[in-house]
Formats: structure tokens, C-alpha cells, sequence
């Protein structure tokens, strides 16, 4: 059944929320934000649906990706007067679409469903190789060589430490007006033979933070730092320069959860609150 749709601008016409699922190579892209004359995600996609569509077609996102960052499970909306045909939406689109973005699913959801401030947690995954080679040809676009013998037991070490409400001001590029308060809910690593993965989830993220903190526990695991160097960097008030970014890409936006749809509103409203840290009683270690 289809979710009720919204009221349009002048008070008549109603109006149908679309979400999208996206996946796409970052590679050749200067991230996910529209920037007149370059090649962006978001600019691909809305030129091409604006072209489905017959009229223009502004897309708000999940998570504005940089450039050079992937996106497996990225989640963008938009507004029309019409409903989609889906299954025929998305057969088309692979034909208007370059091979580097793909829309994956298209579904009509509920009007107080937002892409950005329904969601409860973001998913990123980083990839690095310990292979003396370097990454497969295969993976080169997506897998970062780093040495072949890093202490993943300190790595995990490292992580632990960073889990909780924190203030990531240390891990995270200054934006004027924007908090650097993140619950980080999962910072953890996964061995598959020379393939190491980090898997990292909040709440949300402030920018350059994932590849920061990947960054900086793995100055731990090749020997250069301590995990409790990497829990001081909590105590920090800017960006430290002692952290070194992950390159870019090594990093892929995995998945978006959101609230069910009778929730939808109050996490709206949730997230457009300013964070802070409490003053006692922290979630974190």
C-alpha cells in the first residue's frame, strides 16, 4: 500500500516522497555535493532524473560523502507530483546512468521520512590490504595497502577507547556552526586473510571523521602511537595535526538506518537538536 503522500506548496497538490538506494564508485567523483562545473554524485543523479522526469528533481542525501569515498548503501529523497512505476525507474535509470552510480531500489515512503535527519545510524566500512604486493588490480580503487605487520590486537585496542558520546573535535575538519558531539557506536576490525576492515557506525559524522579516526589507529597498530595516545585525542578542543587522514579511498558509506515509520517525526526533531557531551555519566569507556 502506498504511504499517504504530503501537501504541496500552494496548499492542493499532493505531493509523494521518494526514496532512493543508491550505490556508486567514488572515484571519479568530486563527492557527493552538487559544485557547478564539476562531476559530482548528487549532480549526475538529478540531471538524469530531472531528464526522467520532465522537470527538476533536487535530491537531499543520508551522508555527503567526499571525494574519492564509495557508497554501497547511500540513501537520498525526493519529491514529486506522480508516482513512479519503480521496477520500470530503475531499469531505465541503468540506461541514463554512467556505470559508476547505480539506483538499486526506489520506493515511495511516508512524507516525514527524511534521507538526512530520519536517520538513527550511519554504517562506513574501510578497507586496507597487508599484502607485501599491495591491493589486487581488482580492488585498487577501494583497498589501501599499509604495512603487512600492524598490531591488530592494538588496533582493536585503540578502537574501544573511542566508543561512546564523545566531543571528535580532534578527528573531525572545522565546519562554522556545526557540532563535533558523535555518539560512536561501533569502531571495530575484521581480518579476512591480507584484508583488514574496519567497521565504523554513528550516529552521524562530523567531516574527515571516519578516515581520521581510521587514521589514527592505525599510527597505533604499525607502532608509531599508543591506544591511550589515541584516548587523549578525546580531551582535544580542535583538530589535532598529529592525526594523519586515511586516503579517501579506502572508505564506503555500507548503510543507513532509520526509525519505523510512526517514529519518523520525533527522530526529526531529535536530530535537529544540538548535541552535547553530559557532564556525568557518559555511555562511553
Amino acid at each position: 500500500m502506498r504511504p499517504d503522500s504530503g501537501v504541496g506548496l500552494d496548499g492542493g497538490t499532493n505531493v509523494l516522497r521518494v526514496r532512493l538506494d543508491i550505490s556508486y564508485d567514488g572515484t571519479d567523483f568530486i563527492g557527493w555535493a552538487r559544485q557547478p562545473g564539476l562531476r559530482t554524485v548528487q549532480g549526475v543523479l538529478e540531471e538524469s532524473l530531472s531528464k526522467v522526469f520532465r522537470e527538476p528533481i533536487q535530491l537531499t542525501v543520508a551522508g555527503r560523502t567526499d571525494a574519492g569515498v564509495h557508497a554501497e548503501g547511500q540513501v537520498a529523497h525526493f519529491d514529486i507530483g506522480t508516482e513512479p512505476d519503480a521496477a520500470k525507474l530503475i531499469h531505465r535509470m541503468a540506461r541514463f546512468l554512467p556505470k559508476d552510480v547505480r539506483i538499486k531500489d526506489i520506493r515511495v515512503v511516508p512524507a516525514e521520512f527524511d534521507a538526512r535527519f530520519s536517520a538513527i545510524r550511519r554504517h562506513y566500512a574501510y578497507r586496507l590490504t597487508t599484502a607485501p604486493y599491495g591491493a589486487e588490480p581488482l580492488q585498487a580503487r577501494s583497498v589501501v595497502a599499509c604495512r603487512h605487520d600492524v598490531d591488530l590486537e592494538a588496533m582493536r585496542e585503540a578502537s574501544r577507547k573511542l566508543l561512546g558520546l564523545h566531543n571528535f573535535a580532534a578527528f573531525c575538519r572545522r565546519r562554522d556552526g556545526a557540532t563535533t558531539v558523535r555518539e560512536l557506536q561501533r569502531f571495530d576490525w575484521e581480518r579476512d586473510g591480507d584484508l583488514l576492515i574496519a567497521y565504523v557506525s554513528a550516529d552521524a559524522f562530523c567531516w574527515s571523521m571516519v578516515r581520521s579516526l581510521v587514521g589514527a589507529v592505525l599510527a597505533v597498530g604499525e607502532g608509531r602511537r599508543t591506544p591511550d595516545w589515541v584516548a587523549a585525542l578525546l580531551n582535544e578542543t580542535e583538530r589535532s595535526s598529529s592525526v594523519t587522514v586515511a586516503p579517501a579511498h579506502g572508505l564506503s558509506l555500507i548503510a543507513v538506518d532509520y526509525p519505523d515509520d510512526a517514529d519518523l517525526a520525533a527522530r526529526n526533531a531529535e536530530t535537529r537538536e544540538m548535541r552535547t557531551v553530559p557532564t556525568e555519566g557518559c555511555c562511553g569507556d
